[in-house]
């Protein structure tokens, strides 16, 4: 918990600086992460490994290098999403597309926001450009002093509530029927539970069929969100991309299919800044063995 506090007093301090001199430190931050984080280092060269094994090692190599340097620079810059004024984030994330659809639309929204190292950017995003409530799922945190941190820079702008994954769903479908956004994040290995094996980049990963399921039932509409860091202090894009309009169908896991291949798309566009050291494959079909 001294850690943890000691963290986000520096998170604190360092949100006071220009964007472009916090990103200079975020990226040295990511140099050291990438020296002395061996574990996760070997995590994201092996997704990279199995998702894009046209690279060669230097390629592959600087590449994971670069992705360390930017998730150096997200982490020093959630204490500007958790401190700064609402002003200076309005000023420094740009918006792309429409971004009110969910407090126009007669059907809720589900905005599907996979994991790019901007995600809470994104977060910060849908209540900072319009005015629709908004629900979301995080995962509790063992450190409790941190786990308030998160949940307080998640609701400091008073416009809807996270839920703890392991709680139960009703209070999250309950919220949604009444009109709210769903801030969805559908790429994450959460084991086989309501999951199936579906390709992402040809390698079967459990993958949540949560989304096409709950746009079904509670007639949805879907809405991508792609979110990225600029260079230096140039701030934020966050991309809210057109409605699909084909989703969902009566067939969840042709759909969650279709999710992947969109996330590929996105990941190509923007490789470095894909979270790569999460473990995606970590969870394996039956009689096959660890890729990690």
């Amino acid at each position: 918990m001294l850690a943890a506090r000691l963290l986000l007093g520096v998170l604190w301090l360092l949100h006071w600086l220009p964007l472009s001199v916090q990103a200079a430190l975020g990226r040295g931050l990511g140099a050291l992460l990438h020296a002395l984080a061996r574990s996760r280092r070997a995590i994201a060269r092996r997704n990279l490994e199995l998702c894009l094994p046209e690279l060669g090692n230097v390629e592959r190599n600087e590449l994971v290098r670069e992705h360390f340097r930017w998730l150096g620079r997200s982490i020093l810059e959630r204490g500007l999403l958790w401190y700064a004024p609402h002003e200076r984030l309005r000023r420094l994330i740009h918006v792309d597309g429409d971004v009110t659809l969910a407090e126009r639309s007669e059907r809720p929204v589900m905005w599907l926001v996979p994991h790019f190292i901007a995600l809470d950017v994104a977060g910060a995003a849908t209540q900072l450009f319009q005015k629709q409530q908004v629900a979301s799922i995080y995962q509790e945190q063992s450190d409790a002093v941190m786990d308030g941190a998160i949940r307080r820079g998640r609701l400091r702008f008073k416009q809807g509530e996270v839920f703890p994954r392991s709680d139960s769903a009703k209070p999250l479908i309950r919220a949604i029927r009444q009109g709210w956004a769903f801030f969805n994040l559908p790429d994450m290995d959460f084991g086989e539970r309501d999951a199936a094996f579906v390709p992402f980049f040809g390698v079967p990963a459990a993958t949540l069929l949560a989304p096409s399921r709950m746009a079904r039932a509670l007639d949805m509409v879907v809405q991508p969100v792609v979110a990225e860091m600029l260079p230096g202090g140039k701030g934020y894009r966050v991309r809210f991309l057109e409605p699909w309009t084909q989703f969902p169908s009566d067939d969840a896991l042709a759909d969650t299919a279709a999710v992947n291949r969109w996330i590929e798309g996105e990941i190509r566009r923007n490789p470095a800044q894909y979270l790569w050291v999460h473990k995606r494959f970590k969870t394996r079909p039956a009689g096959e063995g660890s890729l990690y």
